[in-house]
């Protein structure tokens, strides 16, 4: 049978993320960082040139939100000196203004106790986790990236996370598109019948803010206004490694970081205990 030799020949090809680092490449466009710099730019032209108004001016310097950037990149052609592609997947939060970069003073005392909520929601869904997937008014680009996390190249069942079609049985819900207005009511039903405790994650910067189509008559803007969100995965759409940062992010299986979101793709020693006894 050729898929025997086939096999033998690819050898594992299944990603260790996140017991060891992975990723797209140094080439890879995965999300925009920001620096302090004040460049000697015209900052109105830039700020005009973006179309989900994701740049912004503060204190005379430019900042961009990832929770609206569509990766389009022309704030990186027009201010490269403060703008630049990076291959980084791990730009989750579990606060809406963490998405902003460069990042401001934070207070630390409100994300401690964000941290420690979560994480004592979701103590006992760290060995096997269900995910039940809505799409709230998405393109189909967030769906393609969700079905790839089951592939043998991310493999999610290998960490205890699986799919699945029944609410009832799930304990994290992962919403994607702009929170079409035909989607509000059967979106909170959803969330009604999880069972306690429960996760939510918006995935995407559709479910986040609503992309190109913000709010508008047939829109919410995001899913933020309809239902309690736990944690952010930026992207247009969100990458697979990215997502599952984010499902680790949402369980508590990832390092804390003093920015609420982490760079690397480190982990803690809950996973690298593994979720098999065989790992």
């Amino acid at each position: 049978m050729p898929w025997i030799s086939r096999g033998l020949r690819n050898g594992i090809v299944t990603s260790t993320y996140p017991r060891k680092s992975d990723g797209y490449g140094p080439n890879f466009r995965g999300t925009v960082e920001a620096n302090r710099s004040r460049a000697a730019i015209e900052i109105k032209a830039v700020i005009e040139a973006c179309p989900t108004r994701a740049v912004s001016a503060r204190d005379g310097t430019l900042a961009l939100d990832r929770g609206k950037c569509i990766l389009c990149g022309r704030c990186v052609e027009m201010a490269p000196e403060v703008f630049a592609f990076s291959p980084s997947f791990a730009v989750s939060a579990r606060h809406r203004r963490s998405l902003v970069v460069p990042p401001t003073e934070e207070d630390d005392g409100s994300l401690t106790i964000l941290r420690e909520e979560l994480a004592h929601r979701v103590k006992r869904l760290r060995r096997s986790v269900h995910v039940r997937h809505v799409d709230a008014g998405s393109d189909g680009s967030d769906e393609w990236e969700i079905a790839a996390l089951t592939n043998p190249i991310y493999d999610v069942q290998r960490l205890g996370i699986f799919f699945t079609a029944s609410p009832r049985h799930a304990d994290l819900l992962l919403v994607t598109g702009v929170g079409s207005l035909g989607m509000i009511r059967p979106l909170q039903h959803t969330l009604e019948v999880i069972p306690r405790p429960s996760v939510v994650i918006a995935a995407g910067v559709d479910a986040i803010s609503g992309g190109m189509l913000e709010e508008s008559y047939a829109s919410s803007g995001g899913v933020g206004s309809l239902v309690g969100v736990d944690v952010f995965v930026p992207g247009s759409p969100a990458t697979p490694f990215g997502l599952l940062h984010g499902i680790l992010m949402a369980i508590d299986l990832l390092p804390l970081s003093t920015s609420d979101s982490d760079d690397g793709p480190g982990v803690s020693q809950g996973t690298r205990r593994g979720r098999h006894s065989n790992e």
